[in-house]
């Protein structure tokens, strides 16, 4: 028999959403990348500026609808997000603070709210997995709004499992810590002021001594994870080891 798994995945134009894409695709999975741009040109792909609310609106319904009726199991991924603006707090753009808590938690909030709704009458296998940071479960001198936002991923990921218990057919959820990866966030952290960011040092010390894991092996750890755990049950505060 053949199964049909739909996967979705935020931010897939670089980094792990790009390596999820690619793997998962590979894999015979049906991938759906969402980011602002298509640069290797995806088939399956939506062009979507997450801090938009206008453009999040009926996202979920429009990319699931038709495989409502086929579909074995569908996956929301909600990869997307920024480390900006990094500084103390105090010295922040109003408008900088505001997009991050958009596209950090705001919109897998409302993608996760209708990915639930749209789903809530399948029998399909259904799960949710919001990439996190350990910077959500620890405080950080100069991430004052990207600590903030990754914590409310974890509480609302908490919450979800929590009403998800009680449903004949729950949509398993995760907020997982995927470790230190060498992406374009990581470039971002390096070119900070260390008078904004006091751990700068240690970042880049990280890169120097080749402690940060590739996007390509994290993608691949994260979906041999995601094979192995039932996340209806399983930890809903993971981290990838």
């Amino acid at each position: 028999m053949i199964i049909l798994e739909i996967y979705i995945v935020t931010g897939a134009s670089k980094g792990i959403g790009e390596e999820l894409y690619e793997q998962l695709e590979k894999s015979g999975a049906t991938v759906i990348g969402i980011a602002r741009s298509n640069p290797k040109g995806y088939g399956k792909f939506t062009e979507v500026d997450l801090t938009s609310r206008e453009a999040r609106q009926g996202l979920m319904e429009r990319l699931l609808t038709p495989y409502l009726e086929t579909a074995d199991a569908f996956t929301l991924i909600n990869n997307a997000g920024t480390v900006e603006p990094v500084g103390k707090v105090g010295t922040l753009s109003v408008d900088a603070l505001q997009q991050a808590i958009e596209l950090n938690l705001t919109a897998p909030i409302e993608l996760a709210n209708e990915f639930i709704n749209v789903l809530s009458n399948t029998k399909a296998k259904k799960q949710i997995i919001n990439i996190s940071s350990g910077a959500g479960r620890n405080a950080y001198e100069g991430w004052g709004i990207y600590c903030t936002t990754k914590a409310g991923l974890d509480q609302f990921s908490k919450v979800v499992r929590l009403e998800q218990d009680r449903v004949d057919h729950p949509v398993g959820i995760v907020s997982i810590a995927p470790g230190i990866i060498d992406t374009g966030m990581q470039e971002t952290i390096r070119s900070s002021d260390i008078s904004g960011f006091p751990m700068l040092e240690q970042f880049i010390n990280y890169k120097d001594e080749g402690k940060l894991r590739s996007a390509e092996a994290t993608a691949q750890l994260l979906i041999e994870w995601m094979e192995k755990e039932d996340l209806a049950s399983a930890e809903v505060l993971a981290r990838l080891s």
